[in-house]
């Protein structure tokens, strides 16, 4: 079979392991990688001992070695790229990816589905679900353990327990553990036979992985506190699953004749296998500084050391982080929340400076949301950094429990609009939607580094409702500071012209207002003057600049890098309840297509969602009757 071929054929090429193709792989390419040895072993023995596995992969970092042998090596190179592989399990890439990922923890909850499903429909495969001990921090997981043990279904759950979240995690000082962290508990079995001989089978393995890892094992910190019962039960007992370990994650053949013990067990019920590993074993480098070594660009393998392409401006990311810290230095009662993301969010900079304002929650978005709702109800000035895509996982709790209650908690959203490598999983393409719908949000977009310094003062000043601010992902674009990177608030509901021109204006929300400005230049070459205008807020909507935009121009572009029903959809709306539209302006709204933009590099997918400054250029000669020059920016 193809499986059994795959596994012999990388027993041969890569001495038994994926994970030096794929750190091969990594050196030749320019793209970012997320790197995870640990999982590497593990997705060998899956292979060989359960024939076309039916099991999921919670994140990117275990998918890579999945991907290498299940059919996928010889286009490893395109991964993350433009029409090439995902970076993430794909159902409609491969037969092997039984289920889409890319946000945590989600794999025990799609497995019991499958697992259900399975026995209803009368067949007699097996089902794995695979996931991190940082993915375990999550209630998603919980929920579908209480769920799985109840329903008492045949699923095998493989915990592979590094003591590392899987996401860009890396703090000042060093890799962060997971919040809360597997139970010291974890090493009882069930009292039935079989269990009780492959507990033996287990404890003989673990003998060999050596007292420093089976002391990683047996002395992190319980998952929760009190859940061990007096017979010295660990947790996933108390759910309902058989617990087999914790086993040497490194020892493929020990981990084959684990796997085929299990196998063999008919109608086995839940079963969660604990194997410990080492984030980047085998790659010193990586094992020195798992936390630098999680996404990589290309490098040099001897080294270690990666290649960086240097820019003169910083990340929004970091920008957003060193000025909360000046907003911070000023006001004691701002604190900072994060989701299990220091690195991806810049608060590791705010830890750094302020370790007890700094809540990392774990992988719990919504947790972390209605955690920062109570820290505003006595008074505090919480500041939620949460990428945007994420945050769809805390919604009901910014709905209930901010907004209803008028709370002032602070949105910081990272990551906002299109992504490139990372794809649609990560896309944040509906925070605009999904917050200005709300009653009490103020909603803003900055169009540069300096606007997300003063929105950040703005929503320092807002205390009496909520407030949100989106910014994208990559570095930007060299706008002038303010001084000392400490921002000015703004005007609520007020935004400002960039340019002024006649007939045509362009009304932009966010960072593609940056793409309006160089359309505006483009068209000028044609002695075409129209007017950009920056909006900042979506709710409160300027609306006097909206009506001064209707009627002085014959034409009013709306543009943002968003979906269906955000900025664009508010400006309409207006127009239409004031019947202005009812007039001679023409209005046209640019935003995100009504599909999921693939991975690939942001400027090809900003050509791919028609949002270019060529594709804003077209839409305004269109308008202008130049059908035949809009052609040539299309």
């Amino acid at each position: 079979m193809m499986v059994g071929y795959s596994f012999q054929f990388f027993i041969q090429a890569s001495a038994g392991h994926p994970d030096e193709e794929g750190n091969t792989m990594i050196r030749k390419d320019q793209n970012g990688w997320k790197i995870d040895f640990s999982g590497g072993k593990t997705a060998t023995p899956l292979l060989d001992t359960i024939n076309y596995p039916v099991h999921m992969k919670n994140l990117s970092t275990q998918a890579y070695p999945h991907k290498i042998l299940t059919g996928r090596r010889s286009r490893m190179h395109t991964i993350r790229k433009t029409s090439g592989l995902a970076g993430f399990p794909k159902r409609d890439e491969s037969v092997y990816d039984a289920f889409g990922t890319g946000h945590s923890s989600t794999s025990i909850s799609a497995g019991l589905g499958m697992a259900v499903a399975r026995d209803l429909l009368g067949k007699n495969n097996n089902v794995i679900s695979v996931i991190g001990d940082g993915a375990m921090t999550a209630g998603q997981a919980y929920e579908a353990m209480n769920n799985l043990g109840f329903l008492d279904a045949n699923l095998i759950v493989i915990l592979n327990d590094n003591k590392q979240v899987s996401l860009p995690t890396a703090t000042i000082d060093g890799p962060a553990t997971p919040v809360g962290a597997l139970s010291s508990a974890l090493t009882k079995l069930q009292a039935s036979t079989q269990f009780r001989k492959l507990r033996e089978a287990a404890k003989s393995i673990t003998k060999q992985i050596g007292a420093q890892a089976h002391e990683v094992a047996a002395k992190v910190d319980e998952y929760a506190r009190g859940m061990i019962s007096a017979s010295g039960s660990t947790l996933f007992e108390e759910l309902g699953l058989y617990y087999i370990g914790p086993v040497d994650g490194h020892n493929v053949e020990d981990l084959v004749t684990i796997f085929q013990k299990v196998k063999a067990m008919p109608a086995p019920g839940p079963v969660l296998i604990h194997i410990v590993t080492e984030k980047g074993k085998g790659y010193p480098p990586a094992e020195a500084a798992a936390d630098k070594m999680h996404g990589v660009v290309k490098f040099d393998i001897p080294t270690g050391k990666q290649f960086k392409p240097k820019s003169p401006t910083l990340s929004y990311t970091q920008y957003f982080a060193e000025a909360l810290i000046k907003e911070a230095e000023t006001d004691n009662k701002i604190v900072a929340i994060h989701a299990a993301m220091g690195g991806g969010t810049g608060l590791n900079y705010f830890q750094k400076r302020f370790p007890d304002r700094c809540f990392d929650v774990g992988i719990a978005e919504q947790h972390a949301v209605t955690f920062a709702a109570g820290l505003a109800t006595e008074g505090l000035k919480p500041f939620c950094a949460i990428y945007s895509s994420f945050l769809q996982r805390g919604y009901d709790q910014v709905v209930h429990d901010v907004d209803l209650q008028k709370l002032p908690v602070r949105f910081a959203m990272d990551r906002a609009g299109l992504v490139g490598a990372d794809g649609p999983t990560h896309c944040g393409a509906f925070d605009v939607t999904y917050m200005s719908c709300l009653p009490n949000m103020v909603v803003m977009a900055p169009s540069d580094e300096a606007e997300l310094m003063h929105m950040i003062a703005t929503s320092a000043a807002i205390d009496d409702r909520p407030s949100c601010f989106r910014f994208p992902r990559g570095n930007g674009i060299g706008a002038a500071l303010p001084p000392n990177n400490k921002g000015t608030p703004l005007e609520i509901g007020k935004g400002r012209i960039l340019k002024e021109g006649n007939r045509v204006a362009i009304l932009g929300y966010g960072s593609i207002v940056q793409q309006c400005v160089e359309a505006a230049s483009m068209l000028r070459t044609r002695d075409i003057s129209v007017t950009v205008a920056d909006a900042r807020f979506c709710k409160p909507l300027d609306t006097d600049l909206v009506r001064r935009l209707a009627k002085e121009h014959e034409f009013l572009i709306t543009v943002e890098e968003g979906s269906i029903g955000g900025f664009s959809s508010h400006v309409s709306h207006f127009l239409s309840l004031s019947g202005i539209l009812d007039g001679p302006i023409k209005l046209r709204a640019m935003v995100l297509p009504d599909r999921y933009i693939d991975h690939g590099s942001p400027q090809d997918q900003i050509q791919a969602a028609g949002l270019s400054s060529n594709h804003i250029t077209a839409t305004v000669l269109s308008l202008l009757g130049k059908p035949k020059e809009a052609l040539q920016f299309r």
